[in-house]
């Protein structure tokens, strides 16, 4: 069935608009229902990101790593990896290597990088997981400085290097972040690569504030370069289609991408910030090409017409109005951009009336997501923040470790930043870069995994208290990809419409868990589950209880109880 003719984008912002909201957090200093836990020693994540920096001051050192949330073994817990970095040709002081910890399924993860077969050196920087060759298992690429590593996992808890086999190993550059998503809708996962700047050591600019010390350059300082598109080929192999497809652009400086249908047609679309340059938003145009279509849409620049330093984003129906919103973190002295997009699905930037704007003016952000923390049924801010260099406090009047930040959302369009309400290891300043969302202890709420430049990694459980109840949902696609990426799920209870997307890729170098949480309140069930697959089809179920995980497989029906 077509999803237009089951509910179209504006009958939902119909019926949205004709009920209020959920507003259960009530008054602006309400105390927090969901205290986040660092538990990252007793979890048994011991990881440090080595940068490789030695004194040279070279560009890539500034912008850290990503991190996953993933099931790499199929048996339904959320599994942890954690992207590297290397010391530098000539500067070699240890080894180092990303590492993938197993759940064990009792709140404790067991290092398996060797076992896995991914104890391997690159300079990595972020991370895209999805299953592009359909077998029900996660395959992993890692972006780097130089050559991109696909890792395609066997299914018997190991993975093997497939970057030549597939056709993958012919290009290197300075690539970021990453994400998977059918852009033809033809049953397989293509691979959307970003590109930051043509670098290379000995490239590198001598930039000073002095004009006698090396400092870190500014992306100013060096030409763009293009990102990629791979169609699947479906034989284990991609295709460059990054020139006959209208991605080809070497003006950009692209360090996040998500993916959403942000016209509503049922063809995936791309967003991508740029630093320093407008963000793009490449419409799929439905015949395997794309049309950037930013400006007109209102995205590339801030509200006052310019380019600002884009960094991370992600993409979420924040004000439940059945309309995907987006997020993008920006340099200090930038803040955040929200942008609300309206029934035409043009965008304005409501950062400042939100309630987001101020708070991150002093802060540079970098991984940000969407989740609805506290389950009261709308989608939180979490934003990750840090300098890029460790002498910026001697030029202005903000630090290189910057505390993360979230903006609580009251389900009326406004938000409030409660990262300090916290406390404890969360709201203490850090060099922030990844951020990813999963619920790693299946409790039924999100669960934080954060990245440092050149420092530790956090994992920070949610122990919510305050009642509130969740619904999950796992998707399998059958005519669609197998992952179900980019099939919208929305639910409908007592009056409100929620939404969410199934991704690959978006907060900045990093990768979320696949499954849909939806918070609910008190509320004890949901009336109506709608899914629009990726492939076309629009299934519906009734009546659905929560505290409960489902699995829905496409066209098979749905399984309550499901372990994820």
């Amino acid at each position: 069935m077509n999803r237009r003719a089951f509910l179209s984008a504006s009958a939902i912002a119909a019926a949205a608009s004709a009920f209020r909201p959920l507003d259960l957090w009530g008054a602006p200093q309400a105390r927090l229902g969901f205290p986040l836990t660092d538990v990252t020693g007793s979890a048994g994540i011991n990881f440090k990101h080595n940068n490789g920096a030695y004194g040279g001051k070279l560009l890539p050192e500034t912008l850290g790593s990503g991190c996953a949330f993933l099931d790499y073994d199929a048996d339904g817990w959320q599994d942890i990896l954690l992207v590297n970095s290397a010391d530098w040709p000539g500067h070699v002081r240890q080894r180092s290597t990303l590492k993938l910890y197993r759940n064990n399924r009792n709140g404790t993860f067991t290092d398996v990088t060797r076992a896995a077969g991914l104890d391997v050196e690159m300079y990595g920087m972020g991370v895209a997981v999805g299953d592009y060759n359909n077998d029900g298992f996660p395959d992993i690429l890692i972006t780097c400085v130089g050559q991109n590593r696909l890792f395609r996992n066997t299914g018997k808890g190991t993975f093997v290097d497939a970057t030549n086999s597939s056709g993958l190993g012919k290009r290197q550059a300075f690539s970021t972040s990453a994400l998977w998503f059918d852009y033809d809708r033809d049953g397989l996962l293509d691979l959307f690569v970003c590109n930051y700047v043509k670098w290379a050591p000995e490239h590198d600019v001598f930039c000073s504030v002095d004009g006698k010390h090396k400092s870190y350059c500014t992306p100013e300082a060096y030409v763009g370069q293009t990102c990629w598109l791979f169609h699947n080929r479906g034989n284990g192999s991609f295709e460059d289609v990054t020139a006959s497809s209208g991605i080809f652009d070497s003006s950009s400086k692209s360090l996040g991408a998500a993916m959403f249908d942000y016209d509503h047609d049922g063809w995936p679309d791309l967003l991508v910030a740029n630093d320093t340059q407008p963000n793009k938003l490449y419409r799929n145009q439905r015949n395997r090409t794309f049309k950037d279509v930013a400006v007109e849409a209102g995205i590339a620049f801030s509200a006052e017409g310019k380019a600002r330093a884009g960094m991370g984003v992600d993409i979420g129906d924040f004000d439940n109005s059945g309309r995907a919103g987006v997020a993008i973190t920006n340099f200090d002295n930038e803040m955040i951009g929200l942008y609300r997009a309206d029934a035409s699905g043009n965008f304005s930037d409501i950062a400042v009336q939100s309630g987001i704007g101020l708070p991150s003016k002093t802060t540079l952000g970098f991984g940000c997501v969407f989740a609805d923390c506290d389950l009261d049924g709308s989608l939180d801010l979490i934003a990750v923040n840090g300098h890029i260099d460790d002498t910026v406090r001697n030029v202005r009047n903000v630090g290189y470790a910057q505390p993360p930040q979230l903006f609580l959302n009251n389900g009326k369009g406004s938000f409030r930043e409660a990262g300090a309400e916290v406390g404890g290891a969360f709201s203490a300043p850090k060099v922030g870069r990844g951020l990813a969302v999963g619920d790693f202890d299946r409790d039924g709420d999100a669960d934080i995994l954060m990245t440092t430049n050149n420092g530790p990694a956090y994992l920070f459980r949610n122990d919510h208290t305050a009642g509130n109840h969740s619904i999950r949902f796992k998707l399998v696609g059958t005519k669609s990809n197998r992952d179900a990426i980019g099939a919208q799920v929305r639910i409908f209870s007592d009056g409100i419409w929620q939404s969410r997307n199934v991704r690959s890729g978006s907060s900045y170098l990093s990768h979320s868990e696949l499954p849909a949480t939806f918070g609910l309140g008190k509320r004890d069930k949901i009336e109506r589950l709608v899914i629009d697959w990726p492939s076309g089809r629009t299934e519906e179920f009734k009546d659905l209880a929560s505290g409960k995980s489902y699995e829905i497989i496409e066209g098979k029906g749905i399984k309550s109880g499901a372990g994820f």
